[in-house]
C-alpha cells in the first residue's frame, strides 16, 4: 500500500507541473507562435532530460565501472508503441493545445484539460480492458459534465473553435497515455527524453514553415525551462505512476492538473470568474474525488512473466539471483515471475494486468 501511496503522490506531482505549464504557455503565446512554443517546450524537455541521463550515467560509472545498469531503455519490439505515443502526444497534442490557447482563456483551457483523463480511461477500458466500476464511471461523468458546461459558456452558443482544439489535444494525449503504458516498465527518463527530442524539432519545423523566427535569448530560455519542468519532469513522473497505477487511474489523478493551472492563471490574469466556471470546477472536483477514493480488491492469479524493471523484493518479487547481489534495493535486472494466486488491494500496474 505504501508503494501505491507513493505512486499517487507521484501522479499528483506530475499533474502540478503540467497544470502550471498551461497558463505559462498562454503568457508566452503573446509573443511567440503556437508551434514555436510547442517545439521549444518539447526541445527543452528532451535536452534537459538528456543532460540528466548523461549526468546519471557518469555518476554510476564513477561509483563502479562494472555496475549493471539501473535503468533499461525500451526494447526494439516496443518501438512501435513508443513511436505512436510520440506522434500522438508529442507532435499532434501540443500543437492542438497551442492553437486552442490562442482564442481560449487560460482558466477555461486548464479545466478543459480534465477531459484528457476521461478519454484516457475510456480508451483504457474499451481498448485495453482495464477494470472499472460504477464509482469510477460516475466520476468520469462528472468531469465530462464540467467540461461541457465550460465549452458552452460565453458569448457564443455551442463549442468555440478554441475549445475544440483543446479537446483534440486531450484525445491525442489520451492515446499517448495508453500507448506509453505498454513501455512504462522501462526507464521513464529515457522515454520522456526520446519524446522530447523527437517532438521538439517537428514542431519547430512546422513553426519555421509557417514563417516563425527564433525568439530572443530570454524568451528562448524561458520557454525551454517551462518545457523541461512542465513537459519533461512531469512526463517522467507520469510514466512512473503509469507503471504502478495503470492508465485509467493515473489519468484520473492527473486530472487534478487543471486545478493547478486555474490557480496560477488567476494569479497571472486577476479577474472574477463566471458562475458557470465555479459550477464546472465543482463538477470536476467531484469527479476527481470519486477516483481518489476508489478501492479494488479481489482474488487474482499472476501468470508467469519475464521482464526487466526497477523493483524491490516485495510479495511480487520473490525470486533468486543468478549473479552476486549485495542486498541493495531497489535494483534492476531481468527476472521471472512464478504463477501466484492471492488477494489484496491493487491497481492495474505492470504486475496486475489480468482480466476480471
Amino acid at each position: 500500500m505504501r508503494s501505491h501511496l507513493h505512486a499517487i503522490v507521484t501522479a499528483l506531482a506530475a499533474a502540478a507541473l503540467f497544470g502550471a505549464a498551461t497558463p505559462l504557455a498562454k503568457a508566452l503565446l503573446g509573443t511567440l507562435p503556437p508551434f514555436m512554443v510547442a517545439g521549444l517546450f518539447y526541445l527543452g524537455s528532451g535536452a534537459g532530460l538528456g543532460i540528466a541521463i548523461l549526468v546519471r550515467r557518469l555518476r554510476r560509472l564513477r561509483r563502479r565501472a562494472d555496475a549493471p545498469p539501473e535503468h533499461t531503455p525500451p526494447r526494439l519490439a516496443e518501438a512501435p508503441w513508443l513511436a505512436g505515443a510520440i506522434v500522438a502526444g508529442g507532435v499532434a497534442g501540443p500543437a492542438l493545445l497551442m492553437l486552442g490557447l490562442v482564442t481560449t482563456p487560460a482558466a477555461t483551457s486548464a479545466l478543459l484539460l480534465n477531459l484528457e483523463g476521461v478519454l484516457t480511461a475510456l480508451i483504457a477500458w474499451i481498448g485495453f480492458r482495464e477494470n472499472f466500476d460504477a464509482q469510477i464511471a460516475l466520476g468520469m461523468a462528472a468531469i465530462v459534465a464540467g467540461g461541457l458546461l465550460l465549452s458552452w459558456s460565453g458569448p457564443h452558443a455551442g463549442l468555440a473553435p478554441g475549445a475544440l482544439f483543446v479537446m483534440g489535444a486531450c484525445l491525442c494525449w489520451a492515446i499517448d497515455n495508453n500507448l506509453t503504458r505498454k513501455v512504462s516498465a522501462n526507464d521513464a527518463m529515457t522515454i520522456a527524453c526520446l519524446k522530447g527530442l523527437a517532438a521538439g524539432p517537428v514542431n519547430l519545423l512546422l513553426a519555421f514553415w509557417l514563417g516563425a523566427h527564433w525568439p530572443d535569448g530570454a524568451r528562448l530560455a524561458a520557454a525551454m525551462a517551462v518545457g523541461f519542468a512542465g513537459y519533461g519532469v512531469s512526463l517522467v513522473l507520469f510514466v512512473v505512476a503509469l507503471r504502478n497505477l495503470g492508465t485509467a487511474r493515473t489519468g484520473a489523478y492527473f486530472s487534478v492538473a487543471p486545478l493547478f493551472g486555474v490557480a496560477l492563471s488567476l494569479m497571472l490574469w486577476p479577474q472574477r470568474p463566471a458562475l458557470t466556471f465555479w459550477a464546472a470546477l465543482a463538477l470536476m472536483t467531484l469527479g476527481v474525488w470519486l477516483h481518489v477514493r476508489e478501492r479494488h480488491e479481489h482474488e487474482h492469479t499472476h501468470e508467469p512473466l519475464d521482464h526487466t524493471h526497477r523493483h524491490r523484493h516485495d510479495t511480487h518479487h520473490r525470486h533468486e539471483h543468478d549473479f552476486d547481489w549485495d542486498g541493495t534495493e531497489p535494483h534492476t535486472h531481468a527476472h521471472h515471475h512464478l504463477p501466484l494466486t492471492h488477494t489484496h488491494a491493487h491497481f492495474p500496474d505492470v504486475h496486475h494486468r489480468h482480466s476480471h
